[in-house]
C-alpha cells in the first residue's frame, strides 16, 4: 500500500474520538477492497497497543475485570451468566489519584492512564504476570477481594482489597468501571460484533485514544511515531 494510504487511514482513525468502522473508512477513501482497509486498521491498532505497552502504571492503581461480548456462531448453544461462551474476560487498570476539595472537603479521584488486557484465564498466575508486566513495583493497587488477586501484594508496595459492592464501584474502583462502561458502549455502537481474537486490537485503540484525550490535533503526529517505531 502507498504511504499516502497509510497516512490517510491514520488520519481518519485519529481525527475521530470514538472510532470509525472499516466499512465507513473504505467509503471515505474510495478504496476498492474492504479487506485491505480492515487489515491496515488492525496493523495500526497493534502499533497502538505496543506503544502503550512501553509504559508502566504508577502511583495508585485501580484494578478490576470486565466482561465483553464477542461474536459467536448461531449454532453454538450458549451458557448463561459469567461462564458464557459469548463473554471475554478483560483486565482493566487505571492510574487513579485521590483529590480533596479544600473548601467543601469533598473527595474525588482524577485518572491519568488506562490499560485493558484480554485474559485467557482468571488464575492467580495469569494475574501475577499481568501485574509484573504493567505495574511499577512501588505502586499501590486497589481491587476487590477476588481469590485470583491474592498474590498481587508480593509484587507491589501495597495491595488494598475491598468487598465488591455498589459503594466500591462508585468510589475505590470508580474510574475502572467508567472505562469499562464507555468501552462497551463504543465497541457496540461502532463495530457491533467483534471476534474474540481481534478484541484486544479494538481495546488497544480505545485505550490509546483515552490516554491521549487531551492531545487534540497532536494525536495524529503521535500516532505516526507509534506506527513508525520498531518494537523489539
Amino acid at each position: 500500500m502507498s504511504v499516502r494510504t497509510w497516512y490517510l487511514v491514520m488520519a481518519f482513525m485519529s481525527f475521530s474520538k470514538k472510532g470509525i468502522s472499516a466499512a465507513e473508512l473504505q467509503r471515505q477513501l474510495g478504496h476498492p477492497k474492504y479487506d485491505t482497509v480492515w487489515r491496515l486498521m488492525h496493523r495500526i491498532r497493534e502499533a497502538m497497543g505496543k506503544r502503550d505497552a512501553l509504559y508502566l502504571l504508577e502511583g495508585e492503581i485501580e484494578f478490576d475485570e470486565g466482561y465483553f461480548e464477542k461474536a459467536t456462531s448461531k449454532h453454538v448453544r450458549l451458557k448463561r451468566g459469567r461462564g458464557s461462551q459469548r463473554q471475554v474476560q478483560v483486565a482493566v487498570m487505571a492510574e487513579s489519584t485521590p483529590l480533596e476539595d479544600i473548601r467543601t472537603g469533598e473527595c474525588s479521584r482524577q485518572c491519568r492512564y488506562f490499560k485493558m488486557k484480554v485474559m485467557p484465564d482468571h488464575s492467580a498466575e495469569a494475574v501475577t504476570q499481568l501485574v509484573r508486566g504493567n505495574f511499577d513495583e512501588r505502586c499501590i493497587v486497589f481491587s476487590d477481594r477476588s481469590t485470583s488477586y491474592v498474590d498481587i501484594a508480593d509484587h507491589v508496595e501495597t495491595h488494598i482489597s475491598e468487598t465488591s459492592d455498589e459503594k466500591t464501584t462508585r468510589t475505590t474502583l470508580q474510574w475502572v468501571h467508567i472505562a469499562i462502561s464507555n468501552a462497551k458502549r463504543t465497541l457496540l455502537g461502532i463495530f457491533h460484533k467483534i471476534k474474540g481474537k481481534y478484541l484486544q486490537n479494538y481495546l488497544n485503540e480505545f485505550c490509546y485514544k483515552l490516554n491521549r484525550r487531551y492531545f487534540g490535533e497532536r494525536l495524529f503526529d503521535r500516532l505516526i511515531l507509534a506506527v513508525a517505531k520498531a518494537y523489539w
